[in-house]
């Protein structure tokens, strides 16, 4: 059978760890063949931002943190890079696996790339199309690096074909994030914050907004305040509070204004919150306002009205076939549509396979790439070579 190959996961920000939990677990169920380390850069530091998912999802501890911590865009990829590039010569691994569109994930295939290390990049062809984003810039690049581009959608797909990637290299598996949200969904019932925050299922809008375009310069905090005030009037709005979101509302805006927004009885201001918490919050939203690409995609899964807080999406999928609708930050049009009994359709459709096996064919995948036999120790049957490339029609 040969040796064990040694696997490098990588996470860094919220959002990674939903990804690489179900990754993880179909990885360890074929140890015979794989040997998996999780390294947690550290670019979430924040218990609630970070440890709380691997205690939630069930998640290993890393084998590592690299403590990396917030930054300047530079210094924080260069600070991975440096913090990286000494794990991966102390092991020499033979791949990297990255995840999402966040600084850690660039950081970590450009280290693993000038090592030829192999790296496969989880969610690659994503595309807003805006490059003052910086997340757009993270997935050109990490895309134009990687050796193997697992694919979540079939818009991502055509977009790396349309860059020239040869389909050798794009592997259509699906959403990875669906399937940790179907593993969850049946302990959300369990979950305790509806009751907790004096909530009705159906009867209140959720918040979520972190994006620096959105909250780091005096016009839009001030455009968010408004949406906050003009929401609240007749609706009841909750808002879990990003670091970066809630030192930019209390710095920018006048202290008098805050004060007044934050006593509103309509307003629940809380903390960060964990993944059961969050999807439960979205389940039981009758709407759901948010700048995040995650919760578009989950928001389609669980069939709630999602209004995106920007001027484009890199997941256009949720849009056609979801709850989705891209409205940028325009308070006046928000409240116009959050007041309409028809504001979306939600006789909507899952795109392809968003079915929960999204993990399951990255692992058949990596068995073919490093040409392991065509069962595990679990005497699953892992198709050699098995290409998960689109059709061309």
């Amino acid at each position: 059978m040969g040796r064990r190959r040694q696997i490098i996961l990588v996470a860094g920000a919220r959002p990674n760890f939903m990804k690489i939990a179900p990754i993880h677990r179909a990885l360890m169920r074929d140890r015979s063949f794989f040997d998996v380390r999780i390294v947690h850069t550290g670019q979430h530091y924040d218990y609630q931002l970070s440890k709380v998912f691997f205690d939630e999802l069930n998640l290993a501890e890393p084998d590592v943190c690299l403590a990396i911590g917030s930054d300047t865009q530079g210094r924080q990829v260069a600070r991975t890079i440096i913090a990286f590039e000494d794990y991966l010569l102390a092991r020499t691994p033979d791949l990297v696996l990255v995840v999402g569109d966040v600084n850690s994930t660039i950081a970590a295939a450009l280290t693993a790339a000038k090592l030829n290390i192999p790296v496969a990049h989880v969610e690659a062809g994503l595309r807003s199309f805006d490059r003052r984003m910086p997340e757009e810039i993270n997935r050109i690049v990490t895309d134009s690096i990687s050796e193997i581009l697992y694919a979540p959608s079939m818009d991502a797909v055509e977009n790396l074909r349309a860059e020239g990637v040869p389909d050798n290299k794009i592997h259509f598996v699906g959403n990875v994030m669906i399937d940790t949200l179907k593993g969850a969904l049946p302990r959300i019932a369990n979950t305790e914050i509806i009751n907790h925050l004096g909530l009705t299922s159906g009867e209140y809008l959720l918040l979520t907004l972190h994006r620096p375009e959105n909250v780091d310069s005096p016009r839009t905090i001030d455009l968010v305040a408004e949406l906050i005030e003009r929401i609240t009037r007749n609706h009841t709005l909750v808002f879990p509070l990003h670091p970066r979101t809630a030192g930019h509302l209390s710095s920018l805006l006048s202290r008098d204004r805050w004060s007044r927004i934050s006593a509103n009885a309509n307003l629940r201001l809380i903390d960060p919150v964990g993944y059961l918490d969050c999807l439960s919050l979205q389940k039981n939203a009758r709407i759901v306002l948010t700048d995040s690409g995650g919760i578009q995609e989950e928001t389609t899964a669980l069939g709630v009205p999602c209004l995106t807080l920007r001027e484009n999406t890199e997941r256009p999928v949720t849009v056609e076939l979801g709850t989705n609708q891209v409205v940028g930050l325009k308070p006046e049009l928000i409240d116009e549509l959050i007041n309409r009994n028809d504001l979306l359709n939600t006789q909507h459709a899952l795109p392809p396979r968003w079915d929960g096996r999204a993990a399951d064919r990255i692992v058949e995948h990596l068995a073919g790439y490093f040409d392991f036999p065509n069962s595990d120790s679990a005497g699953r049957d892992l198709p050699k070579k098995k290409l998960m490339t689109a059709p061309t029609s």
